[in-house]
């Protein structure tokens, strides 16, 4: 469903290809200002925005510049990077592109005995486990390897489970990312064998009374070995939620603390696992014993404590395609999907999985693509380091490059737009922004504290046609609202340009 939405919405905003829909276009209420004249007379005038760093230009299918403000100005890009990410990752690896993770064992097999141990080997499948609609069911998944193994006649195993994540290095969070966003689910690195997106599913129940410690119940998936730290206190009633969650993969440790309200009942809450490949090996063992395999030994191992041995492949299991990886990556801005993404080009380009290689063949993809990298520099794939610093120039030289790929197509129909997704609420009002003119927009957003930001692709009219463009702005001091509100009228004008 989610498929057929998208290319609904994709046809509908290429008003320019049909006579009919460019009448409707034409005879729709427009933006009162040009986008130069929306810059010069509006956001210049604001004096948020007198007041803060603002970078923004827009090109249409000419190449022509439709509107600029310090278009050579690399500034901070918050979330707007993962269209860099995915277009890049798309345009290298191919929109059919799928992840692969797989089931071997060691030993031998006799008389329905695997004298042995089971190996789950990841090959970086961010989709393993996950929960998003397009990942596939990890019941199917874990019902596919124990089906094989009853196939090779395997229904005890005299061995444990050993959990293989070496495909990526254990890099627990690239190294510009601030340590209070770790412990969070947006925080959670790439792995090698990821689970469940490397999240863990928490219930907070706060103490009858204020000053009481709340309960916390880990839901799924849970870590072997792992133990939590209960720093919490109760707060007084509509005190809020204040509790955080700090963890590493230096030990299997977490620690909550912070306060939770008297008056709330229960607090759901979703955080960083970075140790997921030992939850992966747990869920799935108790999904096999559940299947009537018995696995003798105890233990989920990770491949460090054991000698690597000669393995014999069980099964093996694929991601979805590339091309729907990316547009949930952009669609709800997952940061675990996007730095994945980020790390697997420096795995496929140098055999390398660390955020080193990664910026290596970023940088490699790009002069394939003929980018120019003046004003680009890339430290993850996310956005979330405040180290990511790329100009509107540079943005627009990439969207232009990738409207010539072949991967195009699925490339811009990831993209949210007025109503789906991170632009559910923008560009949604209708006493302001005439719909059928905004439906042309197709771009990410992108905040971090004293960002924000939004580029991508405009359907414009028949003269400027596709339009690319980039408006990044940093370190305003009113609140987000007050800047946001004129991005949406720049968007606006953009659509309405002829």
């Amino acid at each position: 469903m989610k498929k057929i939405v998208s290319l609904f919405s994709l046809a509908a905003v290429l008003v320019f290809i049909s006579a009919q829909a460019s009448q409707l276009w034409a005879q729709a209420p427009k933006s009162a200002y040009t986008p130069q004249e929306y810059i010069d007379k509006v956001l210049k005038k604001d004096s948020n925005y007198l007041n803060a760093i603002a970078a923004i230009k827009a090109v249409d299918k000419n190449g022509k510049v439709v509107a600029e403000w310090n278009s050579n100005l690399p500034v901070l890009t918050a979330s707007t990077l993962k269209t860099i990410t995915c277009g890049m990752a798309l345009a290298y690896l191919g929109e059919d592109y799928k992840f692969s993770t797989w089931l071997k064992h060691s030993g031998t097999v006799k008389d329905g005995v695997l004298y042995g141990d089971l190996w789950i080997v990841g090959g970086g499948d961010p989709t393993l486990g996950s929960e998003d609609g397009m990942a596939y069911p990890i019941d199917s998944i874990f019902g596919v390897w124990t089906s094989a193994m009853k196939e090779l006649g395997i229904r005890k195993v005299e061995g444990n489970v050993i959990v293989d994540d070496r495909y990526l290095d254990r890099e627990v969070i690239p190294s510009s990312w601030e340590w209070g966003n770790i412990g969070y689910d947006y925080g959670s690195a790439p792995s090698g064998l990821p689970f469940h997106q490397d999240i863990q599913n928490v219930r907070i129940i706060p103490g009858k009374k204020e000053g009481e410690k709340p309960q916390i119940k880990v839901l799924y998936p849970q870590i072997p070995g792992f133990t939590y730290i209960n720093a919490l206190t109760t707060g007084p009633a509509k005190s809020g939620d204040w509790s955080e969650y700090n963890c590493s993969d230096l030990a299997r440790v977490g620690k909550f603390s912070g306060s939770v309200p008297v008056d709330r009942d229960t607090i759901r809450s979703t955080i960083s696992n970075k140790y997921s490949y030992l939850s992966c090996g747990a869920a799935f063992r108790d999904f096999a014993v559940s299947q009537g395999i018995i696995i003798s030994g105890s233990d989920i191992l990770p491949v460090e404590d054991v000698q690597d041995a000669e393995l014999t492949e069980i099964s093996t299991v694929y991601s979805p395609e590339l091309w729907k990886i990316t547009a949930q990556t952009l669609l709800v801005s997952d940061n675990f999907y996007a730095e994945t993404l980020f790390k697997q080009l420096g795995k496929q380009m140098f055999g390398d999985g660390s955020y080193r290689a990664a910026k290596r063949a970023a940088k490699k993809i790009l002069d394939s693509l003929g980018v120019n990298t003046v004003g680009y520099t890339q430290d993850d794939g996310s956005g979330l380091s405040r180290e990511n610093y790329l100009s509107p120039n540079f943005f627009c030289n990439f969207y232009s490059a990738m409207a010539k790929q072949p991967c195009f197509q699925k490339f811009v129909e990831g993209m949210p737009y007025p109503g789906v997704g991170t632009f559910r609420t923008v560009l949604t009002d209708k006493k302001k922004f005439n719909q059928d003119i905004a439906a042309g927009v197709h771009a990410k957003s992108g905040s971090l504290s004293c960002v924000k930001t939004y580029a991508g692709y405009v359907y414009a009219g028949p003269k400027h046609g596709l339009i690319k463009f980039a408006i990044l702005v940093n370190n305003y001091s009113c609140p987000t609202r007050e800047i946001q509100k004129h991005l949406e009228g720049f968007m606006y004008s953009l659509a309405s340009a002829d």
